[in-house]
């Protein structure tokens, strides 16, 4: 007994229109990649949810941007104006400067050149001597920014080391100041002081009342 005629409309609840639509959309994707691999055609597939997530499958021999090229190649219609003609054209010219400079990097750095004949070595090997020049005389810069440094620093520490010197240069000879004032208060007070002495007379015992 067959399955009854499923009434195609929007589906109201949430829950199930998310369940078909995951059901549905792999089932679409199973389909595209048997078609694929059953006759060899070229199948790319886009889906977007209603709440925007994407999915997607192409072939393995094939690409989405290739396979839309070819639609608009067949068709006659134009899937992008002059703006993105030319978005286009500007992006594939910086992959293929990116490209180059890249095989001159390699270059650089002494790889792949084997390829190269004797007149393409020679912009190479200039241009490795100068950057070895510029690397030398930024060298150079950097030593002699170290020595100055070095002979600041040397300078700074002398100054330093001289004002700590004479800071204690002067606390010795306050020090010294208040000894010698404190011995010249000590001999002005000397002559006034005078000696006390203490007569002891020996205790008679009292014989009359030992009588």
């Amino acid at each position: 007994m067959g399955r009854g005629k499923i009434e195609i409309k929007r589906i109201e609840n949430s829950t199930n229109r998310q369940v078909t639509f995951s059901k549905r959309r792999n089932g679409i994707i199973k389909k595209a990649r048997e078609i694929s691999i059953l006759c060899e055609a070229q199948v790319s597939v886009v889906i977007f949810s209603s709440s925007g997530k994407m999915s997607e499958y192409c072939s393995p021999a094939a690409t989405l941007p290739k396979i839309l090229e070819r639609y608009q190649q067949n068709s006659g219609r134009k899937l992008w104006d002059a703006k993105h003609e030319s978005l286009s054209a500007e992006i594939d010219r910086i992959k293929k400067e990116n490209d180059n400079m890249q095989i001159e990097l390699r270059h650089m750095k002494g790889e792949d050149l084997n390829s190269l004949n004797p007149k393409e070595l020679i912009p190479i090997e200039d241009a490795l001597q100068i950057g070895l020049t510029s690397v030398r005389d930024k060298q150079m810069e950097i030593w002699k920014l170290h020595k100055k440094n070095e002979r600041l620093l040397e300078e700074e520490n002398k100054q330093l080391t001289y004002m700590l010197h004479h800071q204690q240069l002067a606390m010795d000879g306050n020090v010294r100041e208040l000894e010698i004032g404190y011995h010249q208060k000590g001999r002005e007070f000397a002559p006034h002081m005078t000696t006390m002495a203490f007569h002891v007379q020996p205790i008679q015992p009292n014989l009359q009342e030992n009588k």
